[in-house]
């Protein structure tokens, strides 16, 4: 098999600098091209620039760990150059979400916001779940990371309430209760209620419970390593490659639809 080609962007950041890492583990994928806000710095032979086509051009997938407006820019570029982009960026806005279902009616866009297997199962499990547990059990979403990140509730929390009120049959939105960041305090019921912690150095940690008063049952994922993050990036570049346009996520890669 030829060697991906890959470009890494936000190189300097913490999912970057792991990629770059990682990638030399795949015997799948070359390290072609980085990006990052703050060009010029060379790391493995490779000088960092700033997102543009010559920096794209010859790349066959680009994997993006950035900010969402410097994802929008780079799938601008994608779709000119026609190459597949893997999104593990969080933290867009529903507009934006709808500008890159956008761009995948032209390119083939893998975008997830968690690209660890176990989350992924696991969010294929509360879908499943959530469609047998009876309405009078009140849902809560523990959402623990880091102190340094800035999005609440995360990606990864979403991911999951997504599930939930896909398997209630619910629009997301018209479920979604109280977020407290930090701190406790009153549940609203019939309600998805989220409970953010952003201390410390936590990778991850996040559980969706179901709770009756008479019983809580809890389903859960910890995450000890940015290095699955990274790996699951990876493969999903290797298995975008083969795609020419659409949307896809790790449910699509790992046959759980």
């Amino acid at each position: 098999m030829k060697k991906i080609n890959i470009t890494i962007t936000g190189a300097l950041g913490r999912m970057g600098k792991i990629l770059i890492k990682r990638i030399s583990n795949n015997k799948n994928l070359k390290l072609f091209s980085l990006t990052d806000l703050k060009p010029g710095k060379t790391i493995n032979g490779i000088k960092i620039q700033k997102n543009s086509l010559e920096a794209f051009k010859k790349s066959d997938v680009i994997i993006d760990f950035s900010k969402p407006k410097s994802s929008l820019e780079i799938l601008n570029y994608a779709k000119k150059l026609k190459k597949k982009v893997v999104i593990g960026t969080t933290g867009f806005t529903k507009k934006q979400n709808n500008l890159i279902k956008n761009y995948s009616k032209k390119i083939a866009i893998f975008k997830s916001s968690n690209m660890s297997l176990g989350v992924n199962i696991l969010e294929y499990i509360v879908n499943i779940f959530s469609k047998k547990i009876p309405n009078n059990y009140q849902i809560g979403i523990s959402d623990n990371h880091h102190k340094k990140k800035v999005d609440y509730p995360s990606g990864t929390a979403l991911m999951l309430a997504n599930a939930v009120s896909k398997g209630k049959n619910k629009n997301l939105e018209s479920i979604k209760g109280r977020i407290f960041l930090n701190k406790s305090g009153n549940l609203q019921k019939n309600k998805i209620n989220f409970f953010v912690t952003r201390k410390g150095k936590t990778i991850g940690k996040h559980s969706v419970n179901f709770n009756n008063n008479f019983e809580i049952i809890e389903l859960k994922h910890t995450a000890f390593s940015r290095d699955l993050f990274a790996d699951g990036a990876l493969n999903a570049a290797i298995w975008i490659s083969k795609k020419n346009k659409g949307l896809f996520n790790m449910q699509d890669m790992l046959g759980l639809k």
